[in-house]
């Protein structure tokens, strides 16, 4: 069966993998016209061509900028602007991550982290939800992290960067929800994606800490944080296994939660 269009357009930050390109896939036949943005143009191009041959009645754009940069965010704005695309759903998905102590990070990786996490998600919102206010609705997808809920040693910044995603799209939700516009937070645990590797500081550098049965497939991820967003829903953590790490961890007084976090295991 033909899905329904639930969107006129929807543009999704880190679209060239991962999670972003799930979202594309997944979107296509709910939407009139994907934009899709990225660094990597060449594999969007590749994405954008097998959603074109699969849904040949929906539009896709593809526009490469480095969201770290705020000149590149005002451009994608003009860019969406001179090609009359009104986004109608945001997608913030770009993220990136560091893995390893605080005290021996290199400052350039934390200072590009903070950009896309915190300042790209919030600028390019800032950019956006204007219109859809002006238009009477819409919905802004932004990606968190079950990290959102933790201080994880070795991952202390990402971590922060979540917490502020989370909070930052509960109280967007509040002030834009009379205007006719959804806010989600989706919050999952690991998925296997590029970020872990991107993460690693050097190629000999152990992987991110973690259990194989908790990750969750990436198809699994988007389709439940579309589902909660057709069901006009606050936050998601997909899949049960994540909601109850959710709640676990949300029921931990602090006190009791540093102690475990200090018994995480590290690889550092």
């Amino acid at each position: 069966m033909p899905q329904p269009i639930t969107h006129a357009c929807a543009l999704i930050t880190g679209a060239s993998a991962g999670l972003g390109e799930e979202y594309a896939r997944q979107l296509a036949p709910r939407v009139r016209r994907l934009v899709l943005v990225a660094r990597r143009a060449d594999r969007m191009e590749t994405l954008a061509a097998a959603i074109r041959a699969e849904f040949p009645d929906t539009a896709v754009t593809v526009i490469a900028a480095d969201l770290a940069e705020s000149a590149e965010r005002l451009r994608l704005a003009d860019l969406l602007q001179a090609q009359g695309l009104t986004p109608d759903l945001l997608v913030n998905n770009a993220g990136l991550g560091d893995y390893g102590e605080f005290a021996t990070a290199e400052w350039s990786r934390l200072e590009a982290m903070l950009r896309v996490n915190i300042e790209a998600l919030t600028h390019l919102t800032h950019l956006l939800v204007p219109g859809m206010r002006r238009r009477g609705g819409g919905a802004v997808i932004n990606l968190s992290s079950l990290a959102s809920l933790l201080p994880i040693p070795d991952f202390a910044v990402y971590a922060a960067t979540k917490a502020y995603v989370t909070s930052f799209s509960e109280a967007l939700r509040i002030e834009l929800r009379e205007h006719g516009i959804r806010v989600l937070a989706v919050c999952p645990g690991p998925v296997h994606t590029e970020f872990g590797k991107v993460a690693r500081r050097g190629e000999n550098m152990p992987g991110i800490p973690g259990r194989a049965w908790f990750y969750v497939p990436r198809e699994q991820v988007v389709a439940e944080s579309l589902a909660a967003l057709d069901h006009d829903r606050a936050r998601v953590f997909p899949a049960l296994k994540t909601a109850a790490a959710a709640l676990v961890i949300s029921a931990l007084p602090v006190v009791l939660l540093r102690l475990v976090m200090a018994r995480r295991p590290r690889r550092a």
